[in-house]
């Protein structure tokens, strides 16, 4: 009964096997492994991009600030949500990385309109040598409320953002679990909905910690290259990055395993709401928002289930206040955990 985070559960047995597997013998370091080059072309097989260029990184918060210092100078600013990971989890690394630029927080909630952007856009680059210029654009696909843009909706986005020359950048945490909500292709999902560089998420999704970074973009490859040593994230034993992720792309591990995430998270929707849950956000993927009385979360917590991200003290208070509850489910969950922690309703 495990739903506080994806990044808390289990390496897929895929993923196992080729880091075993890649642990024998020599291989040249710094990303010059043979793994290296399978990886590559399964990728750009898998977007349908032959010429896009490929890197790993161990965590996204690497992935998202390198790629985003890539089209960001320091006296940029980049336009997301409010909510962003790079906005609220990241402990201001793409500002880091970049040098110093800032983010612009385009009003909404998770998910940014064409309008909206095209406003926050429009209010900058406006005060000559005494403001911030306009830098990329950042959007979150799956939002962390757990949306899902449609394709329409990323088009819609970057044609705002190359009407005014700038880049398009996808922090693609979940990046299959929002493939599987949308049914569509990797390639459909991004360079052909106008994105530059994504940032193609495995950790979240049953790696044990390796994420690529895909510029459709190529004219920044040897920046990032720069910027990834330069940021101390250029792994001498990459070998074992690159066995994540050919454990991971093999045989479509990444798609099952987001499949299987976000049916488990449908099915505990439905479970939530059949016992008086108040859902706050549309799932679209494998996060819920709830709220739920504090006597009830006391039951849950009582029965074994403590392990969910809350808002509020249990403990203490009115047992009939409503306190918000977040619970993300991944690919090792099983029917008989989400029916246990239902059952104690």
């Amino acid at each position: 009964m495990f739903f506080a985070s994806d990044n808390a559960g289990p390496a897929l047995p895929q993923v196992m096997q080729r880091v075993t597997e890649a642990n024998s013998g020599y291989q040249m370091p710094y990303g010059n492994d043979t793994l290296m080059d399978e990886v590559r072309q399964s990728l750009r097989d898998l977007f349908e991009a032959p010429e896009a260029v490929v890197y790993l990184v161990a965590t996204g918060t690497a992935a998202n600030a390198l790629a985003l210092s890539c089209y960001t100078n320091p006296w940029d600013t980049v336009f997301c949500s409010p909510v962003a990971h790079i906005n609220e989890d990241e402990c201001n690394a793409p500002e880091f990385y970049a040098g110093g630029a800032k983010l612009t927080l385009v009003p909404g909630s998770d998910r940014m309109t064409p309008a909206a952007l095209r406003k926050s856009i429009q209010g900058e680059q406006t005060r000559g040598v005494h403001g911030p210029q306009r830098g990329p654009v950042s959007i979150t696909q799956v939002t962390e409320l757990g949306g899902v843009y449609a394709l329409d909706e990323l088009k819609a986005l970057s044609a705002v953002a190359h009407e005014f020359d700038l880049a398009v950048h996808m922090d693609g945490a979940r990046f299959a679990n929002a493939l599987v909500s949308l049914d569509c292709t990797p390639a459909e999902m991004t360079w052909k909905s106008g994105i530059d560089v994504v940032s193609f998420g495995g950790t979240k999704n049953g790696c044990m910690g390796v994420e690529a970074v895909i510029f459709f973009d190529t004219t920044k490859a040897w920046e990032f290259e720069l910027r990834r040593k330069r940021g101390a994230h250029l792994f001498s034993k990459h070998r074992f990055l690159s066995a994540q992720m050919a454990g991971y792309l093999s045989d479509g591990a990444w798609y099952d395993a987001a499949r299987a995430a976000n049916a488990n998270c449908a099915k505990l929707h439905s479970g939530l709401k059949a016992n008086g849950a108040i859902i706050l956000h549309p799932v679209d993927a494998n996060i819920i928002f709830a709220t739920l009385p504090r006597k009830t979360h006391q039951r849950l917590q009582d029965g074994g289930a403590v392990y969910y991200v809350m808002d509020g003290d249990v403990s203490t208070g009115d047992p009939d206040e409503d306190l918000t509850a977040r619970f993300v489910c991944d690919w090792s969950l099983s029917n008989d955990q989400i029916d246990l922690f239902l059952a104690l309703f």
